[in-house]
């Protein structure tokens, strides 16, 4: 503002207002460019106001309803409505004093009836309700209330650590139960094959003394159609004894062969013969009993 001791220019910046008094009572409002203030008729620029976007970052601390104490950072974005700018200068003492006072309300009005997780969850509605309740406290002294934005919810760092506690031991849990469901089917799908396996094994050895029990028969039946002198018996202990002497060939010439004592007597002969026999049979009524069922 220039001035001499009869005529004085405000000049307020863009998107900036002055007011002009005269002798201490509202005369006019000098908008951005050069206005004329006559200092000999009591005329003097009383304030400036800017119309500018302006905004208000508060830091409230509150209590939630399981008993945590956190910092709500809250952002207010408003503007002085140029229709209101009297309302503006001459109603409120400080705008930002009074906004941060109706934010600090709303904050601990509305955090306390939350828990924790619940206030992170509901941040936009803890904005929406400070919007709503500054548009109607400020309208009436010329602020228009743009945005409210909850920025950050501050717990204390135990807290902090123990949410994160929390969390890590739950995926833990989570990752051990997983674990062990592998586990079950690993083994449980090996059982199974194991099963299946040995069930097969028994089948195939099965089948194969069936076999074996087949031959001989059909063997000693040709035997004893051209020799009416030998018994079929003679002839089945005959070629048991011949499979004896096989067994024991290989036995003898593998390579992970390991000593072995057998009775070798002419009664002993006679004995081995017997068990074998008796072997073949058994197997032999098991393979029917399979096929049977």
């Amino acid at each position: 503002m220039a001035c001499n001791p009869f005529v004085c220019w405000a000049c307020p910046p863009q998107e900036t207002v002055t007011f002009i008094e005269s002798c201490g009572k509202f005369s006019k409002v000098a908008y951005p460019g050069c206005n004329c203030i006559i200092p000999c008729c009591g005329q003097a620029a009383a304030g400036t106001l800017s119309l500018r976007v302006q905004q208000l970052d508060v830091r409230c601390e509150s209590k939630t309803k399981d008993n945590v104490f956190v910092n709500v950072v809250v952002s207010v974005q408003y503007q002085v409505q140029k229709e209101n700018l009297w309302d503006a200068q001459y109603k409120l003492t400080d705008s930002r004093q009074q906004i941060s006072s109706y934010i600090f309300d709303v904050v601990r009005a509305t955090v306390p009836k939350m828990n924790l997780d619940d206030v992170f969850l509901e941040k936009e509605q803890i904005a929406s309700d400070i919007k709503e309740q500054l548009t109607k406290s400020m309208s009436e002294y010329g602020y228009l209330i743009i945005h409210a934005l909850v920025n950050d919810i501050e717990p204390a760092h135990r807290v902090k650590e123990a949410m994160n506690e929390i969390n890590a031991a739950r995926r833990m849990r989570i990752a051990a139960i997983e674990k062990a469901e592998a586990e079950k089917v690993a083994i449980v799908k090996a059982a199974e094959a194991e099963a299946e396996a040995k069930f097969l094994q028994g089948q195939g050895i099965a089948r194969q003394r069936g076999a074996l029990v087949a031959g001989l028969r059909e063997s000693v039946k040709d035997f004893t159609s051209n020799q009416a002198d030998v018994s079929s018996k003679d002839v089945l202990e005959l070629m048991l004894v011949t499979q004896y002497f096989d067994m024991l060939k290989d036995v003898g010439t593998s390579n992970r062969a390991s000593t072995i004592f057998l009775p070798h007597s002419p009664a002993g002969m006679t004995d081995a013969a017997s068990q074998i026999r008796n072997a073949f049979l058994q197997g032999s009524v098991g393979s029917e009993k399979i096929h049977a069922a």
